[in-house]
């Protein structure tokens, strides 16, 4: 019986490839880890990324100590501040200013979303645009949309560190963003859209108003699904052959686990795999790529200092 429902799972998709988070992540990881055993070796500077979490909230427990754990997995050093969510403001920008001028770190992490009495705005604007790793900064958005040099955010940084691994051509292709955040849609559609690879994409981003978006995501060649609605991407909405990363990570409750909730993505995967010749799993997808890409900024960060032995 087991030997007959796998024979069946390949057949469903086998004309499909899984974008795999694990296997590109790690990749990612291994490089900036030789590279930073060459720092070492060399007597440079090694990167040092400084996390603030606030409150105990479960996700964002989850998150950061994933990025600490990847932290030490490359050998970066890392710091993780803990502050209560009854926390004034003042007492945020204060752990921040400090960063800010410790010359040890090379970059910022406030995790997000803040308690609701502090302005996610005005502590975003306060990291320094050189330790902006998140690349949330205005400066960093700025120079992103011109194309210059800077931080991109991590999800879509992630993103396009996974269709280069792969080769997934864009150059020409229709690519529809469903979600205007700016933290993925946004910088997404504009990375999508640059003379570059990734890049080169003629770009439709959607939202909650827009009309026809099934029409819309059926002339899409690649599809990213950030809007953080469990299974709102549906097959009839998906043509063949079509490119799909889910950006979309949602608690759903599910009495059959453990845990009691399981984790969902945007796209309805089973039924849209088979439309797909790529597509991103959740979870196992975008998710573990955010990482990478934020190990991968904190190290340009580093690098950008050009220090000397210590």
């Amino acid at each position: 019986m087991v030997i007959e429902v796998k024979y069946l799972f390949c057949s469903y998709f086998c004309a499909m490839q899984i974008l795999d988070g694990k296997i590109v992540s790690q990749a990612v990881k291994d490089a900036i880890k030789i590279k930073t055993a060459a720092l070492k070796n060399a007597g440079k500077k090694t990167p040092h990324l400084a996390a603030i979490l606030i409150g105990n909230n479960g996700a964002s427990e989850t998150y950061v100590a994933s990025k600490v754990k990847s932290c030490e997995e490359v050998g970066f050093k890392s710091s993780l501040i803990r502050l209560p969510d009854n926390l004034d403001e003042v007492a945020l920008v204060t752990a921040i200013e400090q960063l800010n001028s410790d010359s040890d770190v090379d970059g910022i992490l406030v995790q997000l979303p803040l308690p609701k009495h502090i302005s996610e705005a005005t502590i975003i604007n306060l990291i320094h645009p050189d330790k902006d790793v998140d690349g949330f900064h205005p400066m960093s958005v700025g120079k992103m949309v011109q194309g210059l040099p800077t931080f991109i955010p991590a999800t879509p940084y992630g993103i396009l560190l996974m269709l280069q691994h792969y080769n997934i051509e864009t150059k020409g292709k229709h690519a529809v963003v469903i979600g205007r955040s700016n933290i993925v849609g946004r910088p997404m559609s504009i990375l999508l859209s640059r003379n570059a690879y990734p890049g080169n994409c003629t770009v439709t981003i959607c939202h909650s108003h827009t009309k026809n978006l099934k029409e819309l995501c059926l002339q899409a060649d690649i599809i990213v699904a950030a809007l953080g609605i469990p299974g709102f991407l549906k097959a009839d909405m998906v043509k063949e052959n079509a490119v799909v990363i889910d950006v979309g990570i949602t608690r759903v409750p599910d009495d059959s686990k453990k845990s009691g909730f399981a984790i969902k993505g945007d796209v309805d995967f089973i039924n849209v795999a088979p439309n797909c010749s790529y597509i991103t799993p959740v979870p196992g997808g975008v998710g573990l790529m955010t990482i990478a890409a934020l190990l991968m900024n904190t190290y340009n960060a580093c690098e950008q200092k050009n220090i000397g032995p210590n």
